[in-house]
């Protein structure tokens, strides 16, 4: 395996942060929950013709006791998710997802019984602490400012609960990735969520579907869609090769990516401010790479 996963996991940073930029486009002129689904949706064509290529594997029962337990899960992060930017500031909020790759020094060995080295502790630890300071912007009244909010802000203990549940479904994605391929739990995967999606995307747009947004909102939702199917293939191939702390943790470079993009296509100001939590994400990544 060697660092082949280190391609496919900065490949899916690349692509989740490309995404997100394209989403955060799209969600200026159409529904959050609707987007969430459509994007999904589209990806599933560039998705399903890759099941000619592998062979399908049968699943057993603990793949889909972890496919079951996995997609809930997704869709609850996805709600909570827009809960916390809709009850909260920005700066107060996005902070939290850094607890991710911190949650997965636990949650693997808990489940696969994953180890990871101290070195390699100590990289994952540095990503999740750069990318909080990577997103501690709009905190204004200090670093600690989120930290000392979670009591006061609904919307802090959501995205707390989100990180929670991404570690918890990446590491139950690596589960069925075991006991299937790849491939074919990203298509299976990204199948079931659109699926799961459909009512709740339904129901918050009941009464303001017209066949003339909805096809607006496809149509916006085709290049997300392609950019998602390339991020939960490369995504999956990653998971596959290496521990899920490592992966999500590189992974998370996205962020970096996003801010590249927040401040090229989207003007977003403090640029050079990040630049400390730059240093910090790209010294664990070294750590987890060169040394783990």
């Amino acid at each position: 395996m060697g660092s082949i996963w280190v391609f496919w996991a900065l490949m899916s940073a690349f692509t989740t942060a490309t995404n997100d930029a394209l989403t955060k486009h799209v969600l200026e002129e159409h529904d959050e929950y609707l987007i969430a689904w459509l994007r999904l949706l589209c990806a599933l064509p560039f998705l399903l013709p890759l099941l000619y290529f592998v062979p399908i594997p049968v699943p057993d029962r603990t793949f889909f006791f972890a496919y079951i337990a996995a997609v809930p899960l997704e869709v609850a992060a996805i709600v909570l998710y827009v809960r916390a930017l809709k009850l909260s500031p920005l700066g107060l909020t996005v902070p939290f997802l850094s607890l991710t790759p911190i949650f997965l020094i636990v949650v693997p060995y808990a489940i696969l019984r994953e180890t990871i080295s101290i070195t390699g502790t100590i990289g994952v630890v540095l990503i999740g602490c750069g990318s909080y300071i990577l997103n501690i912007e709009g905190a204004r009244k200090g670093i600690t400012e989120p930290l000392r909010m979670i009591t006061r802000e609904k919307g802090s203990l959501c995205m707390i609960a989100v990180a929670l549940i991404y570690s918890l479904t990446a590491t139950l994605g690596k589960v069925a990735i075991e006991h299937s391929s790849p491939i074919f739990f990203a298509v299976s995967y990204t199948a079931g969520l659109a699926l799961a999606l459909f009512p709740l995307a339904l129901y918050k747009n009941r009464g303001s579907l017209k066949k003339q947004s909805l096809r607006a909102a496809l149509k916006a939702a085709i290049l997300p869609g392609i950019c998602h199917s390339a991020a939960t293939i490369s995504h999956m191939i990653a998971i596959s090769l290496t521990q899920v702390a490592y992966m999500i943790s590189v992974k998370r470079l996205s962020l970096l990516i996003g801010v590249i993009y927040g401040y090229t296509f989207f003007n977003e100001s403090n640029f050079a401010g990040r630049f400390l939590g730059t240093f910090i994400m790209l010294t664990g990544f070294a750590l987890i790479v060169l040394f783990r």
